[in-house]
């Protein structure tokens, strides 16, 4: 069963009235969408929709945890996921795009799939930073990074800065006045030919 059908709500029998949707996500909908960052998820989907005769209004909530790498140690980990969000559903004859906030479908549409929102919902509940919860991260990874200190950093600095400061010897000073030389006779010969 692929994800449009699988959390779309059929609307065309609906009433007037507050409905309520339970949908239920998994690695399933993140491979639908080729997702890089999320690798699986177990996540529950609660949809309050309010139908009236122009549109569908509906209150997303999602709760669950999704499996994503950690930014410090690279490993796998469990990162919570909570998010609520509102979604517009209208319809019109004319085709319009959806933009994140409003959902636009035809009157001879039977269904209103709301896999898009859920996983855009998830991919923008996500924090920045992902890291495992202190203590949570590989050693053996982390042993394998090593962090300089800010001592240890403006010591490298100054070692570049003097070997940068260190005078020509003859010889390199010999060969670049020579290379300048060839270079600015060179470079008169083309003028002369203009």
């Amino acid at each position: 069963m692929n994800a449009a059908t699988q959390y779309a709500i059929s609307w065309k029998g609906l009433k007037n009235g507050t409905y309520h949707f339970d949908f239920k996500v998994d690695k399933a909908l993140f491979q639908e969408f080729e997702s890089t960052e999320i690798e699986d998820g177990d996540l529950n989907v609660s949809v309050t929709a309010e139908r009236t005769e122009k549109e569908l209004s509906l209150h997303v909530a999602i709760r669950g945890t999704v499996t994503v790498a950690c930014d410090r140690c690279l490993e796998p980990y469990q990162q919570p996921v909570a998010f609520d969000g509102d979604l517009l559903i209208r319809f019109s004859d004319e085709e319009q795009e959806y933009d994140g906030e409003v959902l636009w479908l035809a009157p001879g549409e039977t269904e209103a799939s709301l896999a898009q929102y859920i996983y855009e919902s998830i991919v923008l509940a996500l924090p920045y930073q992902r890291v495992h919860p202190d203590g949570g991260c590989d050693p053996d990874m982390l042993s394998r990074f090593r962090i300089v200190s800010e001592e240890e950093f403006e010591a490298i600095e100054q070692e570049a800065e003097a070997r940068h400061a260190q005078p020509l010897d003859n010889e390199s000073l010999s060969r670049l006045t020579a290379l300048r030389q060839r270079l600015e006779e060179e470079d008169g010969e083309s003028e002369e030919k203009n």
